[in-house]
């Protein structure tokens, strides 16, 4: 866990757009700090301050001590409007932390000894079903990250919550079930890639030949002569006329 971090920041008498336009024009960026069954109220931090803790990562999983004349209020950050051109903060909301101290977070996952895992090392790949994971914890006790550790895991194995060591009164949020954190998936197998594309030209070919085998003429017999009258079933053809006398 960090240090909590202080930040100066003024009361903002109005809500709205225009003032919120007005703390910008200033340098300033307005933000409204909630919950704990309180109030909600309005403030102006130093734009500048504000972008240094900013650029720092894991915003939003940091603890900060807002300074609002002699009142001093620990909060966390639990959104962040960003400038969509400059990826500046245009808008924070911040939760107030509760006497009890608990609040509720998302914790990125590491993974860590991908050498070590024999699924890994036989082509197999890690399929990573939550990248973070929310949980319960005192405010001065969030974890950096969560790891996993590989090792011996092969093809078909699944990595679960219960493989990932909580730190003292830290608890998931979804707590009832054993839910997946990763797994280790199978590469498809070139061979039987190649196999089954030779099967379906296989069947192409059969259809093709099947195809041309019902459009041939029948193979019993003659076809009868152009423009000739077929012969009545049953029925003799009538005998040539006798050639005439000279």
């Amino acid at each position: 866990m960090s240090e909590i971090v202080e930040i100066k920041a003024t009361a903002r008498p109005r809500a709205g757009k225009g003032a919120a336009r007005q703390a910008r024009r200033e340098g300033n960026v307005p933000a409204v700090i909630y919950g704990d069954n309180q109030a909600a109220e309005t403030i102006a931090i130093n734009g500048n301050d504000l972008w240094k803790q900013y650029i720092k990562g894991h915003f939003t999983s940091s603890v900060f001590e807002i300074a609002v004349g002699s009142n001093k209020i620990r909060v966390i950050p639990r959104d962040v409007q960003l400038d969509p051109v400059k990826d500046h903060p245009l808008h924070v909301d911040f939760l107030r932390i509760g006497k009890d101290g608990i609040i509720r977070v998302s914790v990125p996952v590491r993974f860590i000894n991908h050498a070590l895992s024999p699924g890994l090392k036989r082509g197999g790949v890690l399929n990573i079903v939550r990248h973070d994971v929310e949980i319960f914890c005192p405010y001065d006790r969030i974890p950096t990250a969560f790891e996993v550790d590989l090792e011996g895991y092969e093809i078909g194995k699944s990595i679960h919550i219960s493989s990932v060591t909580m730190p003292e009164g830290v608890k998931p949020v979804i707590a009832n079930r054993d839910f997946t954190i990763a797994t280790i998936a199978g590469a498809k197998n070139k061979d039987d890639e190649e196999a089954a594309a030779g099967a379906a030209e296989a069947v192409a070919a059969d259809t093709k030949a099947a195809a041309a085998a019902k459009g041939a003429a029948p193979a019993k017999g003659a076809a009868p002569a152009k423009g000739a009258p077929a012969a009545p079933a049953g029925k003799a053809a009538p005998a040539a006329k006798p050639a005439g006398k000279k």
